[in-house]
């Protein structure tokens, strides 16, 4: 490491704050599905910038689109109609099947508006103001209040007080413990199709299906978070298509501007004429011209690149190829995961996997202190995953 690169990393920790514990790298651009640091050094990502990146680095047609977008205006207000974020909306719409979006900064605000849009739905029909959110074990939604609420990590939520909504938490993949949260103070059940930080954790069909049934019986509603899992990752543009079950609010964000912050809450008709109303909701920045720019470019770019099928061809092999790193290895207890979003639980912590392997020139994260994180661009190739796993292979002996 550089003298220069160790000055940048003691001037940020002597100037941010510190709510992460970085690794020991700066950097500095990215070509492709490789990132370089300030020191030229060279990186195979497979985080994507936590599944964000799903084109890759450098997309010419992205960059130049975002690049017109600036000279003609980035920001006016949402007191005023624009035209990429008309464009975007209704791009959206087609991909998701929902009817009604709300552009958002992030996937937490997109979560949080998920939330009030439910909240008040029950509120229409009860005026009661105790309603409750049925929540997974595990989950993952946000750190801002109304989204840290609802995620299933206690430790997460114990050194900031009362929520501002209460939640019951089930176990994930267990029907019988969602329906036994479920009260008369109930309005909605929130999930992630399949679990990203909680571990890499698909829903079953059965699973999906019976929560939707519960829901539709009880009345409430149901809130898939496709913050992470959406997008394409899984080999559908949205997780819950695998299976139809469709949900009445839906959250996405990451790789829906593809680093430029943006998110969306999507809801169906019914929802949108039941809920949320004028002065109900808002932001200054989201749905400005120069983030639904980006969503109009990468939804264009997902359809003519068929990145959808190139996920579909890619993400059988990275299944195959790190089933073998998992049977090579006695460490390795599980692997498990869902198209290019694939996780391999170990027996110990594998924080110094992650440096060793960063070290050798591969980028990675974890999802809990035990699980390797694999969720790289969706542009990868068959190619790729053989020089990811050449790198992660000698690192795991290594530690080991």
């Amino acid at each position: 490491m550089s003298e220069y690169m160790q000055s940048l990393m003691n001037q940020a920790e002597q100037d941010l704050l510190h709510t992460y514990n970085r690794y020991p790298v700066v950097i500095d651009h990215g070509k492709g599905v490789y990132l370089y640091d300030v020191d030229g050094k060279k990186y195979l990502d497979f985080v994507a910038g936590i599944a964000v990146f799903a084109l890759g680095y450098g997309n010419r047609e992205y960059n130049d689109a975002l690049k017109a977008q600036i000279d003609k205006i980035i920001h006016t207000s949402n007191y005023y109609y624009n035209e990429p974020a008309i464009r975007a909306a209704h791009m959206i719409r087609e991909v998701s099947g929902m009817d009604r979006v709300f552009f958002t900064n992030s996937g937490a605000e997109a979560n949080e508006g998920a939330l009030k849009a439910a909240m008040k739905y029950a509120w229409l029909k009860d005026h009661a103001e105790d309603h409750e959110i049925v929540a997974m074990e595990h989950s993952f939604h946000g750190r801002t209040y109304g989204a840290l609420a609802v995620t299933g990590n206690a430790h997460y939520r114990d050194p900031f007080g009362e929520m501002p909504c209460h939640a019951q938490f089930a176990k994930f993949n267990d029907l019988a413990s969602v329906e036994a949260c479920i009260n008369e103070k109930t309005c909605a059940v929130i999930l992630e199709p399949v679990q990203g930080e909680g571990g890499l954790q698909p829903a079953t069909e059965e699973f999906l299906k019976g929560v939707r049934k519960l829901c539709d019986e009880h009345h409430i509603l149901l809130i898939f978070d496709e913050v992470q899992c959406g997008m394409g990752r899984t080999g559908y543009m949205y997780a819950w298509q695998r299976f139809g079950v469709k949900p009445d609010i839906m959250t996405t964000a990451k790789a829906l501007g593809c680093g430029v912050p943006v998110g969306a809450f999507l809801m169906t008709e019914e929802v949108a004429q039941n809920s949320l109303k004028a002065g109900d909701h808002g932001t200054t920045y989201g749905g400005n011209p120069l983030a639904t720019a980006a969503v109009c470019k990468v939804l264009e770019l997902y359809r003519k690149d068929h990145i959808i099928e190139h996920v579909n061809e890619v993400a059988p092999y990275m299944w195959a190829k790190l089933d073998e790193v998992a049977a090579h290895h006695k460490c390795i207890l599980e692997h498990r995961g869902s198209g290019l979003m694939q996780g391999l639980v170990f027996d110990r912590p594998v924080g110094d996997i992650i440096l060793k392997a960063m070290e050798k020139g591969l980028i990675l994260i974890n999802a809990g202190s035990n699980i390797l994180r694999f969720v790289p661009p969706l542009v990868i190739t068959k190619d790729n995953v053989d020089e990811m796993v050449s790198i992660l292979e000698p690192a795991i002996e290594e530690v080991e």
